[in-house]
């Protein structure tokens, strides 16, 4: 039989639903391949096997009985970030670092309803702030495809463990591109839908206007597949929009004919990489050659994104992460002198440098005096850039972009410089200051070995187009099928 780590979810379902597979055998074959390969690419910071294995076998009895969950058996992968009843939930935070979650998030529900299987909690940068995994509290994950390289964040842990087939697919969250980068960095597919296509409810904050959970996987197919579980109206989050959830899988057929593409210039400018650019605009070219027509488009606003976003986001960032002082829960240290002094203490031991720094800048952003210059400005940009896309999409159905400007980066080569490290998401950025839903997918390897990504960039909550764009184009090429060496035995 093929290696079960190497399934996809129909190839995966066909088999357990035609009993040649158990969902027991396939678990367990999920958890082996983690405990071998945790030590070389850590993107694992709980492991969960013997709830696992307990979800398995009453996944396989749901089978036997022909009440099968359409993700029956299907292990998968969630974001330290996104609460799980009874499991360590950190946000890869000290200040978390004990924190057992009373609760499931909305789409931790909506997995357990769909009789998916969960394997672990996923590193990811503290309270999901960074771009390359090195801010966890639990270690930096690596990159599956060069262990010396970041695999991108803050959903570092959620990307790198679907491309070391640790599991089928996994649940991340993308603030400012953090599903979308890190897929791009390890070869895999990952959308960010709508903001308001899926609830919040029970994902620790970082960004309120701006955070959104979504799937990662091997394919748009997969990705489809795991968007229709979780996608789901919730009263309990007030931005979860009220719409109907489609049957994304089955609205790809792979046709593109007549879908109307823009590429915008501002994302072909210098700072890119030139092998990424090359292999994005044969991407483009591969859509035209399936029928889609393409042409270049304009969003003038651009060279504002990474201001207005880092602005909006840590100021954000300041008001929730008030809550962590050490009173109601979470990390409290030892003596203090005073209320005041053990919120300074905790704080100051249980957040991370990154972390820091947002909440400093986001506190200073709305501090008195400062409030009208910086983040009411930064609001009002959010509305320039959020009407460029209105534009483009008056007379088009998708925009198509790289995801980076470079291939993944080496482990410790931005961490001096904060700035070099926020402008690796310049491209990923302004999807969600606008609110649009974006997927990022495989489009070709760089001389050195590492993949190369473009997004497909959507109208709200049209991740139909989206996702039937993203499928074709994988119909059509195979790069979403290369797999990273194995890792080197110790």
């Amino acid at each position: 039989m093929t290696d079960p780590t190497t399934l996809t979810i129909d190839e995966a379902r066909t088999l357990l639903d035609g009993r040649e597979l158990s969902a027991r055998q396939l678990t367990e074959a999920f958890l082996a391949r983690i405990a071998e390969t945790q030590d070389a690419f850590n993107a694992f910071i709980t492991v969960t096997p013997e709830q696992a294995l307990e979800q398995a076998d009453a996944a396989d009895a749901k089978i036997a009985a022909g009440d099968a969950g359409p993700l029956c058996g299907i292990p998968i992968g969630v974001k330290d970030i996104i609460l799980t009843r009874g499991v360590r939930t950190t946000a890869a935070s000290h200040i978390l670092e004990s924190f057992v979650a009373p609760y499931d998030a909305n789409v931790v529900d909506c997995l357990r309803a769909a009789d998916a299987v969960i394997v672990g909690k996923l590193n990811c940068d503290e309270f999901a702030m960074g771009s390359s995994n090195e801010n966890s509290a639990f270690g930096a994950t690596r990159n599956p495809w060069n262990a010396d390289c970041v695999p991108g964040g803050s959903s570092g842990g959620s990307a790198a463990a679907v491309a070391a087939r640790q599991c089928i697919a996994s649940l991340g969250t993308d603030t400012g591109g953090s599903i979308r980068q890190p897929a791009a960095f390890c070869g895999v597919t990952g959308l960010k839908p709508t903001y308001g296509r899926v609830s919040r409810y029970g994902v620790i904050a970082f960004a309120s206007s701006l955070d959104q959970v979504g799937p990662m996987a091997q394919s748009a197919r997969d990705a489809a597949h795991l968007l229709s579980v979780i996608a789901a109206h919730d009263d309990r989050d007030s931005t979860s929009v009220d719409r109907e959830t489609p049957n994304y899988a089955a609205a790809l057929d792979g046709e593109v004919a007549g879908l109307r593409i823009g590429l915008p210039r501002e994302y072909f400018t210098g700072g890119i990489d030139p092998q990424v650019q090359q292999a994005v605009r044969a991407a483009a070219s591969q859509l035209e050659k399936l029928g889609a027509t393409v042409d270049e488009v304009s969003l003038p606003h651009t060279e504002y994104a990474i201001a207005t976003y880092y602005l909006i986001a840590t100021a954000e960032a300041s008001s929730n992460l008030a809550r962590y002082d050490g009173t109601r829960y979470g990390l409290r240290t030892g003596e203090q002198d005073g209320l005041l002094d053990m919120y300074r203490q905790t704080r100051a031991k249980g957040f991370g440098s990154e972390v820091k720094r947002r909440i400093m800048l986001g506190t200073h952003a709305l501090s008195a005096g400062y409030y009208d210059a910086y983040y009411l400005k930064a609001q009002k940009v959010r509305t320039l850039i959020r009407s460029d896309f209105e534009a483009v999409f008056l007379d088009h159905d998708l925009i198509l972009a790289p995801t980076t400007p470079t291939p993944a980066f080496r482990v410790g080569e931005k961490s001096d410089d904060p700035l070099q490290m926020y402008l690796n998401d310049i491209f990923t950025i302004s999807v969600n200051l606008a609110g649009l839903p974006g997927l990022s997918l495989p489009c070709g390897i760089s001389d050195t070995g590492l993949p190369i990504g473009f997004q497909l960039i959507g109208k709200p909550f049209d991740e139909t187009t989206v996702l039937r764009a993203g499928d074709a184009y994988q119909r059509a090429t195979d790069w979403h099928r290369k797999h990273p060496p194995e890792p080197e035995a110790k």
